[in-house]
């Protein structure tokens, strides 16, 4: 049986998906897993035991010159590669307009969720079977759910299993334990102040421990770079890294530090020793989750917020800034215990 998958982005969004795809291996090993993701995301697929075939998209790309892309054929090769064949089930994971009309495109029965459940209630107009999946619940539990009401196998019980063997991604034994610090992100208002960073830095290397400084934009390498000023001889600014290069060095880490970023989703379902650091986003619904992920909320009367901008940004005081070094450092201790 193949199954076209739509989950397209974004990096937390796509993480999400690999417990359900491990239900469904264990459950229908039968089915052979076709699936379209953006281009930047394109190497997580290929960790899944199930997927036969991936299929690219860059729709970031394309929305912003799309006769070029036409013109480049890059997107009529798309859209001949995805109605190439019929599928036996087409399954949408997104719940937008966007990746509905994508499956619209497909050959095959096609499943997404109910307009009161999808993110995007007009997405569910273009399925032919809809599935209720409650919405006050985390992302990895309604997906887990989609698959199995769409593919008809009972929802399992069990702990979500993203199916990630760190010792795939482990090439070698550090010489010296290491944190990694996953600084970056892309809000103003869920930054954690450089300067906690350089008094976290400071309590590491003081303890005899590296730190390891990744960075995806020339803004976060520059913080990178002035975080490691603090211990230059114990920090670590790696190269720009691809997607499995940085889950090499997660896989190999003592713990990891992490704003609200799609990297620390990445960490936590390696079941590396995480702690993710929260103020203006909800954790409930979208939070890392993992056997050893740690989730760390700010103190603030307007938490969560939602808001891109702080709204007490004149406050000292606020949100991101009460999580400090010293008790994120304490945490950190108590979770990556040798």
């Amino acid at each position: 049986m193949n199954l076209l998958l739509i989950k397209t982005s974004s990096l937390g969004d796509v993480l999400h998906t690999l417990p359900a795809l491990r239900d469904l291996h264990l459950a229908r090993p039968d089915i052979h897993v076709h699936w379209v993701v953006e281009e930047a995301f394109a190497q997580i697929p290929t960790w899944a035991e199930n997927v036969t075939e991936i299929i690219p998209i860059a729709w970031r790309r394309w929305r912003k010159h799309p006769w070029k892309a036409w013109q480049s054929g890059e997107l009529p090769a798309f859209l001949t590669r995805l109605r190439n064949q019929p599928f036996d089930l087409i399954l949408d994971a997104q719940g937008l307009l966007k990746s509905a009309l994508i499956a619209r495109l497909a050959h095959g029965d096609r499943h997404g969720m109910h307009h009161t459940s999808a993110r995007e209630p007009l997405a569910s107009v273009l399925y032919h079977f809809t599935h209720e999946i409650p919405k006050q619940q985390h992302a990895v539990s309604r997906l887990r759910q989609l698959f199995a009401q769409s593919l008809d196998y009972p929802e399992p019980l069990s702990p979500p299993d993203f199916g990630l063997n760190p010792a795939r991604f482990t090439h070698h034994t550090p010489e010296k334990p290491y944190l990694v610090f996953l600084h970056g992100t892309t809000w103003t208002s869920k930054h954690w102040p450089e300067s906690h960073w350089q008094t976290l830095a400071k309590l590491a290397t003081s303890s005899g421990i590296e730190v390891v400084l990744p960075w995806g934009n020339e803004k976060e390498q520059a913080r990178a770079h002035s975080i490691a000023q603090i211990a230059p001889n114990a920090c670590r600014v790696t190269p720009k890294l691809t997607l499995t290069e940085l889950a090499s060095e997660l896989a190999s880490a003592r713990a990891v530090i992490a704003t609200d970023t799609g990297p620390a989703h990445l960490a936590a379902a390696l079941a590396v020793p995480t702690v993710a650091l929260y103020g203006p986003t909800p954790t409930e619904r979208i939070g890392i989750v993992g056997a050893k992920a740690t989730r760390l909320i700010g103190n603030c009367p307007k938490a969560p917020c939602r808001r891109r901008i702080c709204p007490l940004r004149d406050d000292p005081d606020r949100c991101m800034h009460t999580l400090t070094p010293e008790q994120t450092w304490k945490t950190v201790q108590e979770i990556a215990r040798p």
